[in-house]
């Protein structure tokens, strides 16, 4: 079930939903909430996002060294 972001825990995996060019549509990578902003799960990258909602990341961390 999606959230509202200001609901969103800090420092815990979530899936974001953004709103771009594009339209709506949900980040593909894990993302936590930190107190500078938001910050890609996987690989530590701060991010330049407004996002609208979240939920729970479902899916296992990927593991960037494991990608060939």
């Amino acid at each position: 079930m999606w959230r509202l972001v200001i609901t969103a825990p800090f420092g815990e995996d979530i899936e974001l939903a953004v709103i771009d060019d594009e339209g709506t549509h949900a980040l593909v990578f894990p993302c936590q909430r930190l107190p500078g902003g938001w910050a890609n799960a996987v690989t530590g990258e701060m991010l330049d996002i407004h996002p609208t909602h979240w939920r729970t990341w479902q899916n296992q961390r990927c593991d960037p060294s494991n990608l060939h």
